[in-house]
């Protein structure tokens, strides 16, 4: 298996088709063999029952489900240390970032890093849809947080759209701890304690109107963040 592709996803019936379909469809126009992994998180709606339909066109559309909404950080970890890809992608159910970026990010392995992540802060990067201001504002303040504390030199650790090698999957993903917002800073600061080379790389992405992510979660982060700081003091990652 060269690819696997994991999606988290908590009721997102109304937006889960349309994101299967394009990358049901670039995954068909590859010549390697990939699956797609959807967890569903406790949703309460038809979440499996549209990738249960999806199925049909791509047999190699697994869906996996353990009961109640554990958080995002808990559906992405649960897919990524079972899927089967010598490249492990993560991606919003939104759609956000399109699953086409795989290919400018996949030349990068062969120059030797471990982690390709999108990002909306780099030189190329484009918003084709912004946030409210004051959630962008949010974001800059908290990135601030996040370098200082864990990952300084990223810019944008929140994109939900993320490569991992096989390796560096298995090394990072079944140690860490956040189950739900602060789970993108806690798996690339372990990353980095663990001496895998990342790259942020430019993205074109669109804000959906219907983020499910709460101001709240902004606050949660920031909290995290710090969490995985003394994590790494106690070398509770190794």
């Amino acid at each position: 298996m060269f690819l696997s592709i994991i999606i988290p996803a908590y009721n997102e019936e109304k937006r889960l088709p349309n994101t299967l379909a394009s990358v049901v469809a670039f995954l068909k126009s590859k010549p390697y063999a990939s699956e797609i992994i959807v967890v569903d998180d406790g949703s309460k709606d038809h979440t499996a029952q549209v990738v249960r339909a999806a199925s049909v066109n791509f047999p190699n559309i697994r869906l996996l489900q353990y009961g109640g909404n554990r958080g995002k950080g808990y559906a992405v970890r649960y897919g990524m240390t079972r899927g089967q890809g010598q490249f492990r992608l993560f991606m919003d159910a939104d759609n956000s970032t399109t699953i086409d970026h795989f290919d400018k990010f996949y030349p990068l392995f062969a120059k030797g890093f471990d982690v390709v992540i999108g990002s909306r802060d780099v030189p190329g990067a484009q918003i084709a849809v912004h946030q409210p201001w004051w959630k962008e504002k949010l974001g800059d303040l908290g990135n601030l947080w996040v370098q200082f504390w864990a990952v300084p030199g990223i810019t944008d650790t929140q994109a939900g759209f993320k490569v991992f090698t096989n390796k560096a999957t298995q090394a990072v993903f079944p140690v860490l701890t956040i189950d739900r917002w602060g789970f993108d800073v806690e798996a690339l600061a372990v990353a980095r304690a663990k001496g895998y080379a990342i790259s942020e790389q430019p993205i074109r992405w669109i804000n959906d109107p219907n983020s499910k992510v709460a101001t709240s979660a902004y606050l949660e982060v920031l909290k995290e963040v710090v969490e995985v700081r003394l994590n790494l003091w106690r070398g509770i990652y190794k």
